[in-house]
């Protein structure tokens, strides 16, 4: 499938748009060769939106170039309910990672069916957590990929004791964070795998829990106990357990006659044991059979796959697979897969992955059997299908559902509907996805409504308010330990912002929603739009005056660790926000554009790092009314933290606050007078008091 099939496609054309155009959380499903990775594909090459690509396990993260969630969100294994082991694990992310998650828009899970429910909760928390957002998943896109058909999450007998109290199933759907959401399901219909329209309506009957007897008898008219096939068939066995799979393999391989030779993977830097898709050390002989498992670029061989080795060149790393109908051999030589975790390019703060660690390898596998489990998104000419061990939801639909003809299939043991293990929770979830699957109309609905709240929002200042009214909890807590000229400043925004931004903007919403009864198209409302150009100018304003240029100016140098750790936190959260809600206002100044506000949101949202103060040039001045002498103070300041530093003492060490605005209003000039100020006892006078008099004068000289 290329990428005219996918805008040709109805649904896949609807689930870009969805993804594109909304904010929805979307669970996009589909049977077994309905093109879900080939749209993945798609999405990463033609999507403007920051993505983090993940995926439940190790393989499918390497086949999706994604991570685990486990790993990009740093999760224990495990039932992830207890909430202190949780937060102890968010305390140990980098501030890159921390950036990446405050500025995605979107985060992509393949093969959503093994996710458990506790696990996308866990996901929910750290997003919320971290972007400081109360929307469920911290107001990021969710698009869940996957077929509840197929596999399903696992559940240890002892994690299902834990787990159940919490959750009424396992399945991602249950997902308490989830469930406050009102996410849409696309269904891929169009099958690309299979062409045979009675072998797609059989499969449909497997997979839906609607095998009727005409059905099965057509199914089990494929076993054929006394059919021998032809080992230049070149036939796969696909079964329930690992261990008849490596039977069945080892069994084969030593009925050759021919030399083993073992080909070594090359393994650099980070690529972990689990996620390895073949086997470290192949042993492969002349006439073995193999299956490739990766798509060759050159497209001479594709994941899944069949054929025969032929010949083998140690040296040259190379080996020569025949397969069934083609006239050539395939030389075929290692390729490489990649580990990747993502890190923020440096130039230009977009998401990128980077290679953390490769695995080259020759991509094949014996293949005379292969699980079930393993056999997910691979497509079979010809297979056997021994499912009479069949234990968990779908594996007998994932195993038919491989083949691309039902005369390409054979059985093992024929299928009794007993084998066919259907969950009901997941055929009651399908059949109400199914009742409300969404179409064109309501697309438009959705990117309008989303398009709406991105503007409200945009002019929404409570909070900012809120961050402020927080910071006057902690002074009027803390009054003794914080210095007047501090408060007083920390306390001048409170007002202004109230009546000067927050009540303007409220005003201006409710402007916004008369003039959206006109016209619900933002980007078509040319009143509203000139409307919002004017606001994004008076506000930004208003923000850069009211905050930005009052938070420069604060000093948070206090001598109470506590006071001043909790203070400086709220502060920095109060800037931070600031700046990105300023920065957005001024992506309007030319009126709305959806794609270039997200982008800006997203941009600002990554925390640069502080860049040290400069010792030598003076910080902001604090206001003359607030405190005399303002260059005596900054003076004094600085000369106590450069001795502190001196010293390997706390700045306090040196004096303290208090004593710093006594020194000030005072202006002792004599170490008599020194003396006097309280905090600057004897041993203090004979370490300091020279340089201080020294200060103090040299200031009166220059400026009284």
């Amino acid at each position: 499938m290329n990428s005219e099939e996918i805008e040709m496609n109805e649904q896949l054309k609807l689930a870009f748009n969805y993804v594109q155009y909304t904010g929805q959380h979307i669970f996009l499903t589909g049977k077994a060769g309905t093109g879900k990775t080939t749209f993945l594909q798609y999405l990463r090459r033609h999507s403007p939106k920051r993505m983090v690509i993940a995926a439940p396990t190790g393989v499918a993260a390497i086949n999706a170039r994604g991570v685990t969630l486990h790993s990009f969100f740093q999760l224990p294994f495990g039932p992830l309910i207890d909430e202190e082991r949780l937060t102890a694990q968010r305390m140990r992310f980098n501030k890159e990672k921390i950036n990446i998650i405050r500025s995605i828009d979107m985060l992509v899970i393949d093969e959503i069916s093994m996710v458990r429910a506790d696990l996308l909760d866990a996901v929910d928390a750290v997003l919320r957590h971290f972007r400081r957002n109360s929307k469920p998943f911290g107001g990021v896109q969710l698009l869940m990929i996957g077929d509840l058909q197929q596999l399903s999450p696992i559940v240890k007998e002892d994690e299902r004791e834990l787990l159940q109290p919490y959750y009424d199933t396992f399945y991602f759907f249950s997902s308490k964070s989830l469930r406050k959401t009102s996410f849409v399901s696309i269904e891929l219909q169009h099958v690309f795998r299979q062409e045979d329209n009675a072998f797609i309506e059989l499969l449909n009957k497997v997979r839906e829990n609607r095998l009727d007897e005409m059905a099965l008898q057509q199914l089990n008219q494929r076993y054929l106990p006394h059919f021998d096939p032809d080992e230049e068939e070149r036939y796969i066995t696909l079964c329930t357990h690992n261990a008849q799979a490596h039977r069945i393999n080892e069994l084969k391989m030593h009925e050759l006659p021919a030399s083993p030779v073992c080909f070594e993977a090359e393994v650099h830097e980070n690529f972990p044991e689990y996620a390895y898709p073949t086997d470290f050390e192949l042993i492969l002989k002349e006439e073995a059979q193999v299956m490739f498992i990766k798509n060759d670029p050159d497209k001479q061989f594709y994941n899944g796959k069949i054929g025969k080795v032929v010949h083998i060149d140690i040296e040259e790393r190379k080996v020569w697979v025949q397969c069934p109908s083609e006239e050539d051999a395939i030389a075929v030589t290692p390729l490489t897969w990649e580990n990747v975790h993502y890190v923020l390019d440096p130039k230009t703060d977009e998401i990128k992955a980077e290679i953390e660690g490769t695995f080259t390898q020759l991509p094949l596998k014996t293949a005379w059997a292969i699980t079930i489990h393993k056999s997910q998104g691979l497509t079979f000419e010809k297979a056997i299908i021994d499912a009479e061990a069949a234990f968990a939801h779908g594996q007998i639909y994932v195993a038919l559902s491989r083949c691309k003809t039902l005369d390409g299939l054979l059985l093992r043991t024929p299928i009794g509907r007993h084998g066919i293990i259907n969950d009901s929770t997941v055929i009651g979830f399908t059949r109400e996805m199914m009742q409300n699957l969404p179409n064109e109309e309501q697309l438009a609905v959705a990117r309008i409504a989303y398009q709406q709240e991105q503007l409200f929002e945009l002019f929404q200042f409570e909070a900012l308010l809120n961050r402020v009214y927080y910071i006057r909890k902690i002074l009027n807590e803390n009054t003794s330990a914080v210095p007047d000229f501090t408060h007083k400043l920390l306390q001048s925004m409170e007002e202004p912002l109230r009546t000067g931004i927050v009540e303007v903007s409220n005003r201006f919403r409710a402007q916004i929603q008369r003039l959206l009864f006109v016209q619900p198209d933002v980007a078509q409302n040319r009143l509203l739009q000139e409307r919002i150009q004017k606001a994004s100018h008076y506000l930004s304003d208003k923000i850069n005056t009211v905050l930005k240029k009052v938070l420069v100016q604060i000093d948070l140098d206090i001598d109470n660790r506590t006071v001043k750790k909790q203070l400086s936190v709220a502060v920095q959260r109060l800037r931070e926000d600031t700046h990105v809600k300023y920065e957005c206002l001024r992506a309007c100044y030319k009126g709305f554009d959806l794609d270039n506000l997200l982008k800006t949101k997203s941009m600002s949202a990554i925390k640069k790092p502080e860049k040290k103060p400069d010792r030598v040039a003076a910080p902001a001045v604090v206001d003359e009314s607030e405190l005399p002498n303002p260059i005596l103070f900054q003076t004094l300041r600085h000369w106590r933290i450069t001795k502190a530093e001196e010293l390997s003492v706390p700045a306090y060490g040196i004096f303290s606050q208090k004593t710093l605005c006594e020194l000030v209003i005072q202006l002792p000039q004599t170490l008599e007078t020194l003396a006097q100020i309280k905090g600057i006892g004897q041993i203090k006078l004979r370490q300091f008091g020279e340089e201080i008099i020294n200060i103090i004068q040299g200031y009166c000289k220059n400026y009284k």
